[in-house]
């Protein structure tokens, strides 16, 4: 497949495009040149702050310290695109993963999310259609409702995004109204549905963005949670240079550390450090000097083997979540068992919708779980919803098969008053 050329100021906001760096953080990196007196930047002094060292305690007895140069330099102001040591081992690991076919940067942000929110910030123009996935994430749903744009429901099955209905919306998209110029997509274990779309729908879909050129938000922070065999990701086959990926730390070092890197295109990449600069002028170096002591002491390869094992640590509490639902809820809901993530998505049979259901009985009953309605971008344009989403990441075998035995017994109750009322 040959690449094409991207003129990424098609894709830019107006507001972005007039964007110039900091005054003040441009001078960041000539201070490291040799010789060089800044009188510049209004750094606080160093030997002020009282931190002299970190060590890191880990739970196989472990002990690292953080290397008192990379300490130094994350105690004070650093580059809006992270510190330069995690950045350089995180581009070298998309090398290793993704071997993505166009050059590329990388950029670190405060959680996957951040830079998720700068990218779409960066890219929307007022009156834009974005492509989103319906059911899709909630968090960015809930970023969108106050862009100035339109949310289009992309259609989504049991392998994700259908090529087939994206590419019938895009053929046939009304001539006196403003095309989509993007799609956002969690390809893998989505949030809520636990779906993943295979390699040829990627490349299906990833040809229809070539015809209608779109850019790809990849949000993939489930990436590394997959069961099996790793399906290529999007920034695999890009070789044109449309793709911008989203990982993060959260799901396989600690949710906490709020840790996460954007990849892709310099011309898009850089472009979000431009927002970064006025938003927050950059992500915790602390928690990237953290980041990094552990990674570099595991290399590449032991950070690999850290995340198959906590894949099938999922996995094994997918199975066991699995068979319970199996167990409690044969015939009172359908489900598609996930091959990534932490996500089912459960529709209940015998209800006309689980908002009151579960926001209330279900509570009554102590037993947690979001109603689908929440993950849907239009939620008054499309009636009742039947769907919920359960998580089996953080719950014990004993709370998931007492937690499905109530929520099968709520149905239950539910449907037989509702028989009796008609």
């Amino acid at each position: 497949m040959t690449g094409s050329t991207i003129d990424y100021q098609h894709f830019l906001s107006e507001s972005s495009k007039a964007r110039k760096p900091s005054a003040i953080r441009r001078l960041i990196p000539l201070t490291k040149i040799p010789g060089m007196i800044s009188l510049g930047a209004g750094a606080p002094n160093g030997d002020l702050f009282p931190f002299e060292g970190i060590s890191i305690s880990l739970k196989n007895g472990q002990s690292l310290q953080i290397d008192s140069q990379v300490l130094n330099e994350s105690l004070t102001y650093g580059p809006s695109d992270g510190i330069p040591q995690l950045n350089s081992w995180l581009k070298e690991l998309q090398r290793i993963q993704h071997a993505p076919p166009k050059d590329f940067v990388v950029s670190i942000g405060t959680g996957s999310q951040d830079l998720v929110t700068k990218a779409l910030q960066m890219l929307i123009s007022p009156g834009d259609n974005v492509l989103f996935e319906s059911p899709g994430y909630v968090g960015v749903i809930a970023f969108l409702r106050h862009q100035p744009c339109n949310l289009i429901d992309v259609e989504l099955d049991s392998h994700g995004v259908i090529p087939e209905k994206l590419r019938e919306q895009l053929d046939n998209w009304p001539a006196d109204k403003r095309k989509p110029k993007m799609l956002y997509t969690v390809p893998v274990g989505g949030n809520p549905t636990g779906v993943s779309q295979t390699l040829e729908r990627k490349k299906e879909i990833y040809e229809i963005a070539r015809e209608h050129n779109l850019l790809i938000l990849e949000d993939d922070p489930y990436y590394y949670l997959q069961f099996g065999d790793k399906v290529p990701s999007y920034l695999s086959i890009d070789v044109d240079g449309r793709v911008l990926r989203f990982d993060s730390m959260s799901k396989i070092l600690s949710s906490g550390l709020r840790v996460g890197w954007a990849t892709g295109p310099a011309e898009l990449v850089n472009v979000m450090n431009l927002v970064t600069q006025t938003a927050n002028l950059q992500p915790s170096s602390v928690a990237q000097a953290i980041t990094y002591t552990l990674v570099d002491s595991w290399g590449h390869d032991g950070f690999y083997s850290h995340t198959l094992k906590v894949a099938a640590f999922y996995n094994q509490r997918c199975q066991l979540f699995c068979s319970h639902a199996r167990k409690h809820l044969q015939g009172l809901a359908e489900w598609v068992e996930p091959d990534a993530g932490m996500f089912v998505w459960f529709y209940l049979k015998g209800i006309e919708d689980s908002f009151d259901l579960i926001l209330t009985k279900a509570v009554e009953k102590k037993v947690l779980l979001v109603p689908g309605i929440e993950f849907f971008c239009h939620p008054s344009e499309i009636g009742p919803v039947q769907f919920v989403r359960a998580s089996f990441s953080n719950v014990s075998e004993e709370d998931m098969d007492a937690g499905l035995e109530r929520l099968a017994s709520l149905l239950r109750d539910h449907i037989a008053e509702s028989n009796n009322n008609k």
